[in-house]
């Protein structure tokens, strides 16, 4: 969370926002002007709390709430969106006893903030969310922090609703960090190793944590599918190879072999003299990392297609392939794919 906000509307809550900036240093504190001692780690303001609220409801990642909790629903109730938007809101009580996660537990990450102020302050954290308080997995925060994304979460409703209320859940994982859950599974979700072991289970809903495109409506009727950043595209290209050759390029290829592009973890490539503008571009463009390697380093890969054209012009048997193995530490999935005269597609799946 990069922007968080503490406002306080009374002297001791001033009090406890100056204790709380010493614990969260990059935290900006704001409180009425009329009690101002022109403390300069203050933003004093002039304009009603209702004006204030509103600004750094709309500017911030994060809101503590030094007052009552009825007071704080008010202000910032008319300016509720949904919850992939609003802000984290924290409420503390006067007397620092309680801290209470307002709006955006999960995915605006009150929760966890929550928690980590009531640490700070010895004090009580209050946190209502079902998941949470029945020590269950939270499905929409499923893989968050590793930075996986969820193919469509208009599901995500349904299934917390069948995880909360202890329905049979059934778990299929092909790629992405396996312990993503630190604890033993709950009693009502059961992991399967194929999607045909899935159907067949009976369970009420899914969690399908792959990096493989799911085609089967039934499933997906009542599944989140989730995209860890696990595939890596390794390409070949000649200096002036277009962005529209390559995107197209590698649509084919993830098409034909059935992978979703929300999974793609990187691009990689040999390290040319001068940059490759097209596939510069369509890195920027779809906001991947892009990692070259020096020839030396791909040399010494050993691939399935090695190609003594290849060699000839670049310094190494294999450009696609070598890097995407190199890159990946694991296996090729996607042999050299060949879009002529520019152009070869490799995909490797990261080991976790």
């Amino acid at each position: 969370m990069e922007r968080i906000a503490i406002i306080a509307i009374t002297k001791n809550g001033i009090k406890m926002a100056k204790g709380l900036k010493e614990k969260f240093p990059t935290w900006e504190i704001f409180a009425p002007e009329k009690f101002s001692d022109d403390d300069k780690k203050i933003n004093w303001y002039n304009n009603s709390t209702t004006i204030k609220i509103k600004e750094l409801f709309e500017s911030n990642d994060g809101l503590i709430c030094l007052f009552s909790l009825g007071a704080v629903v008010r202000l910032i109730s008319p300016h509720l969106k949904d919850k992939k938007t609003d802000p984290a809101v924290i409420v503390i009580d006067d007397q620092a006893q309680f801290v209470i996660s307002t709006l955006s537990g999960h995915l605006g990450g009150a929760n966890q903030l929550t928690n980590d102020i009531a640490e700070q302050l010895g004090a009580i954290p209050v946190i209502t969310t079902a998941a949470d308080v029945n020590k269950t997995i939270a499905v929409d925060l499923v893989g968050k922090d590793l930075g996986w994304k969820i193919d469509d979460d208009s599901n995500v409703t349904k299934i917390s609703a069948f995880m909360v209320n202890a329905e049979k859940i059934g778990v299929y994982q092909n790629c992405g960090v396996k312990n993503w859950w630190k604890n033993k599974l709950p009693e009502n979700v059961s992991t399967y190793s194929n999607i045909d072991e899935l159907k067949k289970s009976q369970s009420k809903g899914y969690l399908i944590i792959s990096d493989e495109l799911i085609n089967d409506n039934e499933i997906l009727e009542n599944a989140v599918v989730y995209r860890p950043p696990s595939l890596v595209i390794g390409i070949g290209l000649h200096w002036d190879t277009t962005k529209d050759k390559i995107i197209e390029g590698l649509d084919a290829s993830l098409q034909k072999f059935n992978l979703s592009k929300k999974s793609i973890a990187r691009f990689v490539s040999i390290k040319k003299e001068k940059d490759v503008v097209g596939l510069k571009k369509v890195a920027e463009e779809m906001n991947i990392p892009l990692e070259f390697f020096d020839r030396s380093d791909l040399a010494t890969i050993k691939t399935p297609n090695p190609s003594k054209m290849v060699e000839g012009y670049e310094g190494t048997a294999s450009v696609s392939e070598a890097a995407a193995i190199k890159s990946s530490g694991g296996n090729l999935i996607v042999e050299k794919q060949k879009f002529p005269p520019d152009l070869t597609i490799a995909i490797a799946r990261i080991q976790e």
